[in-house]
């Protein structure tokens, strides 16, 4: 992130076996039925999801088991390990479809620049409402992460693997100006989609005022703020993290309506952090006074 916008802010057991070679993209078991990332139509209605690579992001979604799963490709001649033995096993006790297609065919389905050889198509994630964000299901104190136009579907994916790790209880996405779950938002977050609740808003700022309604303390992070993160009480605290976007930081009317905007302590010569990078650290931090 530029300077001025960069945030700174408050086994599976069983046997194993190896994909087996099928002629023609066949189902290999039946059951429920390279380059840049390529735009998928309709992404803007809702989440997304629907699209997985990645090796470690395929078994994620099937350990997970909160969506279907309609079918798993295999690209041939991959080499025998032990994640792939994990997802062809999780894809018989599943039920799920499993083919192994030629190279060409599979780079034709992917979307992302590594797809490890492996990938999914499932049905699309549901979105979390606001009213089920401020009241996480399992009695946590509300710990939440909102993204004011991050646009960079990698930074997006970092944020969220490092939210899920952190203990973040759900994320808040804008509907315009911001990356969704696309391909490699999935790829990069390496299964942390299947296990944050998630939500989409028309507008952040009228969402930040519902949160303030709800006493959930919003915390801004820009570098150009007085305030050190690391000064503010954050113990026990009903918390919202709001990431700014790449280039600009924090919106104008965002900026206005949460609570405090804080910054990190830079000591480098430096003005910046990345946006995941700052995120990380910021989420660590809360997580630190819980």
């Amino acid at each position: 992130m530029s300077k001025g916008s960069g945030p700174r802010g408050p086994k599976r057991g069983g046997k194993r076996r190896t994909p087996q070679r099928e002629r023609g993209g066949t189902p290999m078991r039946g059951g429920n039925s390279h380059g840049a990332e390529r735009p998928r139509g309709g992404g803007r209605k809702g989440l997304g999801g629907d699209h997985i690579e990645g090796r470690h992001a395929v078994r994620e979604l099937l350990l997970a088991g909160t969506r279907p799963v309609r079918e798993v490709l295999l690209q041939t001649g991959l080499d025998p390990s032990p994640i792939l033995e994990d997802i062809i096993d999780l894809c018989d006790e599943t039920r799920t479809t499993i083919r192994e297609v030629g190279r060409q065919k599979f780079d034709s389905e992917t979307k992302t620049e590594s797809s490890q050889g492996v990938l999914a198509k499932a049905a699309p994630l549901p979105a979390t409402s606001i009213e089920d964000l401020l009241s996480p299901p399992d009695g946590r104190v509300p710990f939440l992460l909102a993204l004011d136009g991050v646009t960079d579907p990698g930074n997006v994916g970092a944020l969220l693997r490092t939210a899920e790790c952190a203990g973040v209880t759900g994320v808040l996405f804008p509907r315009h100006r911001a990356a969704h779950i696309t391909p490699t938002v999935a790829k990069t977050a390496q299964g942390a989609i299947e296990h944050l609740p998630m939500g989409i808003v028309a507008g952040l700022p009228a969402a930040l005022q519902q949160f303030a309604a709800a006493g959930i303390w919003t915390v801004g992070l820009d570098g150009t703020a007085d305030q050190n993160l690391f000064h503010l009480n954050l113990a026990g605290e009903p918390t919202c993290l709001v990431m700014g976007s790449e280039g600009k930081g924090l919106s104008r009317l965002v900026r206005e309506r949460v609570d405090v905007v804080a910054a990190l302590p830079l000591v480098g010569m430096l003005g910046s952090l990345n946006v995941s990078a700052a995120g990380a650290v910021a989420m660590y931090e809360v997580s630190r006074h819980r």
